[in-house]
Parts: C-alpha cells; sequence; structure tokens
C-alpha cells in the first residue's frame, strides 16, 4: 500500500501519491462514465486514499463523476475547490474544447472569491458531488497566472470580502476539516498565509525537478506554521514525464517548452540514463522528501496510469543519482533529497 502522511491541522492522512481527478472531467479529451469510473477505483485498490477535484474540471464533470465512485465509500480524503461558481448557459452545445476541457456540460465559469460566492460554491459543490462532506476546500488559482491585472480585486474579494472568513466559518463548524489555497505560484501562497489562517496549501508546478524557487521563503513559512503542502504539477505539464525524445510538441507548464526548459531536461536526462532511472519516477519522488509535502497530486485518465505511476513512486533510486543531481546544478543546493528505501 501507499504510505500516508499527515495534514496535522486538519488532522487527517493522505496518501503520498493523490488522485488528480481533472481527467475526469475530461481534460483535453473525452473518456467515458465506465472509463472514468474504472480508473479512480483502480486508484483507491492500490491505496490512493486522496482524490482533489475542482468545479473547473469539466465544468462539474469532474466533480459528478467523482461523487458517483466515491458515495459509500468510507475513508477517502476529498478536496475540491472554490473560486468560480458554474451557470448555465442554454447557447452552450456539445463538447468542443473550453479552458482545456472537453465537456458536454452547458455551464461557464464566473469568478466569485467573495463570502457568498464561496458559501454558494460550497453548497454548489456538495449537490454536483452527491455526497455530505467535503474535507479539504481550497482556493483555486488565485494570483496573477490567472487573473494578471485583475488579482488584486480578486484577492481583496477573499480578505475585505470575506472569502477567507466563510472558509473559516465551515472549518469552525466542522463542515470541512481545513483549507487552504491553490494555486501555480508561490508568491500568491505567502498572501495568503499572511493573510489567513490556512491549513494546506496545493502549489502546482512550482516545486519540482526543473523549479526550487518555493524553498527559499514559502516552504519554510508552510513548516514554520505547520501548514502541509500538497505538490500538482509535478511533471510541469508534461515534459518531465514524457522527456525530450519527441522533439517537438514537449510541453511545459501549459504551453510549449521553451529552448532553456528543454536543454535542462536534455541535462537530467543524461543523469537518468546513466543509472538507469525513469525521469518520470525521479520527478515524482522529489518533492516527497521535504519535510513540509503531505502528498504530490498526479493527474491520471487510465488504469494504466495508475499502475504506472505506482510502479513510478516504488522505483529505487539509488542515494549518489540525487547528489550527482545537486552537484551537476540540476537541483538547488538546499533541496532536500529522498532517503534510500
Amino acid at each position: 500500500m501507499i504510505p500516508t502522511r499527515t495534514i496535522p491541522r486538519a488532522k487527517i492522512q493522505v496518501s503520498e501519491i493523490g488522485f488528480g481527478a481533472a481527467p475526469l472531467g475530461n481534460l483535453y479529451q473525452p473518456i467515458t462514465d465506465l472509463e472514468a469510473r474504472a480508473t479512480l477505483e483502480h486508484a483507491l485498490a492500490a491505496g490512493m486514499n486522496y482524490v482533489d477535484t475542482a468545479p473547473h474540471y469539466g465544468h462539474g464533470l469532474s466533480e459528478r463523476r467523482t461523487g458517483d465512485t466515491l458515495r459509500a465509500r468510507a475513508g477517502v480524503v476529498l478536496s475540491t475547490k472554490v473560486g468560480r461558481l458554474l451557470r448555465a448557459d442554454p447557447a452552450l452545445r456539445g463538447d468542443g474544447e473550453r479552458q482545456g476541457f472537453r465537456s458536454p456540460l452547458p455551464f461557464e465559469r464566473h469568478f466569485d472569491y467573495s463570502h457568498d460566492g464561496v458559501l454558494r460554491s460550497y453548497e454548489d459543490s456538495l449537490q454536483r458531488l452527491g455526497l455530505a462532506r467535503i474535507d479539504l476546500l481550497y482556493v483555486h488559482d488565485i494570483g496573477t497566472r490567472t487573473h494578471g491585472a485583475d488579482n488584486a480585486r480578486y484577492f481583496d474579494q477573499l480578505t475585505k470580502g470575506g472569502g477567507f472568513r466563510a472558509l473559516e466559518r465551515l472549518r469552525d463548524e466542522g463542515a470541512i476539516a481545513g483549507f487552504g489555497v491553490g494555486a501555480n505560484e508561490w508568491q500568491v501562497g505567502l498572501d495568503a498565509l499572511r493573510a489567513a489562517d490556512l491549513d494546506v496549501m496545493l502549489l502546482a508546478g512550482r516545486y519540482t525537478l526543473l523549479e526550487q524557487g518555493a524553498l527559499a521563503e514559502f516552504l519554510p513559512l508552510c513548516l514554520e506554521r505547520q501548514v502541509a503542502v500538497v505538490i500538482g504539477g509535478a511533471y510541469n505539464s508534461g515534459i518531465l514525464a514524457t522527456g525530450t525524445a519527441a522533439g517537438t510538441g514537449l510541453r511545459y507548464d501549459y504551453g510549449e517548452a521553451p529552448a532553456e526548459i528543454v536543454a535542462r531536461v536534455v541535462r537530467l536526462e543524461a543523469v537518468c540514463r546513466e543509472y538507469g532511472v525513469p525521469l518520470a519516477a525521479a520527478a515524482l519522488q522529489f518533492p516527497l522528501a521535504h519535510p513540509a509535502v503531505a502528498s504530490v497530486l498526479l493527474g491520471l485518465g487510465a488504469p494504466r496510469q495508475v499502475e504506472e505511476t505506482i510502479g513510478l513512486h516504488a522505483f529505487r533510486i539509488p542515494p549518489q543519482f540525487w547528489l550527482d543531481l545537486r552537484e551537476a546544478g540540476l537541483i538547488a543546493e538546499d533541496a532536500p533529497i529522498p532517503a534510500e528505501r
């Protein structure tokens, strides 16, 4: 079984590998309800007790499929997100791609981080999931990478507009075990930690084999405050999973990989070849070495991907491999490295 770690302030245990349910919302390509259920059931049977979804994933489709699979199951930690409300739009037809998802559900997203918006999002998610409880709530995609110049206005909704207060109320009433922020930039995580009494942070793509900028301020503050960190985007949108062999179509940070990133991955691949280590195994295991990290979320859309992920997590990597990466300047000097198993 997959080892678990504690989210101390929420007093819950999560598996070191979490199930990211974005693919259940037809991320980039459609899958059937049966495929979605089979994939999540396979992950649960393999020991993944932590599942993360969001209203944004398939405009409600991921939450519906997740709830249909989890209903009547005990012992599963579930997180979803607030910040986007879904409103029906009769003009929407078919399953053409919208914001990366091929969902047929006729709903459009509207950002709302206010007190009432957060409470409405929570209630709407319970209805879509068909469940009586959500364990963790993340404020979804606050930050300039999503909102640009509008971010200050949306962050004000969380602070002056009572969004954080609504989340504190839900936690204090026992409706949820804890809350935090899920973002693609560690800087906004610092802002959130200074503005609210958070329990957990979901950081996507910013603490990986390719990027360790979060080491300087963000991760130490999380440790100091006993705020558990969940890592998303460990493969940096794909390039650390696929490597560079294809030569074209390499994805990094939701777009085409720039030349300097490709060159760095080529250097990582050279060390991986020397030790016979799959690049994806190194990418998955690296963030788990940091003491603030509780789990790494991976988006999984087929049972075979679950099997592959279990194998990558279990792959034995010699300690010297990490020391060579450090010596080559491919990981930061102060980055914790995995211990020998």
